[in-house]
């Protein structure tokens, strides 16, 4: 096995390598090379989004709640965070990077505006670009750490993030949503 590929495939540890916040998503992952899982994973959410989410576009199952549109183009908007992050530690700039406020983003989102279409078409965009930056890491880049939010952060935790925090929100849509 690879250098790269060993990277790929190595689980990050909470409190080392990401803040222990995130090992609720890192943990909803299966062992094995994250990249395929993160491809894997991207045709699997297309078709998620095409098949019952469509029916149900503009629904919140309680007030004050997020619809499924709201939500849905949420899982973007984390991916693009991450994937910058992984991206900015990746190559090496040690600049300390801000959080991001989720409950600020959706508001401002357009999302319900947004046909179901369009954002399949900007997921299956995004999980591409996606793919491609962990793909092309060399094993170096998966194990340097940055600062993001006040936190030590792996760049190849990201990746476990980003895939962890997709099928969260799949958990979340089939138990409130469907």
């Amino acid at each position: 096995m690879s250098e790269v590929m060993r990277a790929r495939a190595l689980r990050p540890t909470a409190g080392r390598d990401f803040n222990a916040y995130y090992d609720v998503y890192i943990a909803k992952i299966a062992d094995g090379d994250i990249v395929e899982t993160l491809r894997a994973q991207g045709a699997s959410f297309d078709a998620f989004l095409g098949d019952w989410v469509a029916t149900k576009w503009d629904y919140a199952y309680a007030p004050g709640k997020w619809t499924v549109a709201e939500s849905a183009l949420h899982v973007l908007d984390t991916e693009r965070v991450f994937a910058y992050r992984a991206l900015r530690i990746g190559r090496g700039d040690p600049t300390a990077l801000p959080g991001f406020d989720q409950d600020v983003f959706v508001p401002h989102s357009g999302a319900n505006a947004r046909s179901v279409e369009s954002l399949r078409a900007e997921w299956c965009a995004l999980r591409a670009s996606t793919v491609s930056l962990f793909e092309g890491f060399p094993a170096a880049a998966w194990s340097r750490v940055g600062e993001a939010s006040g936190n030590a952060l792996m760049a190849g935790a990201c990746a476990w993030i980003v895939a962890g925090h997709c099928e969260h929100h799949v958990r979340v849509f089939e138990a409130k949503y469907r």
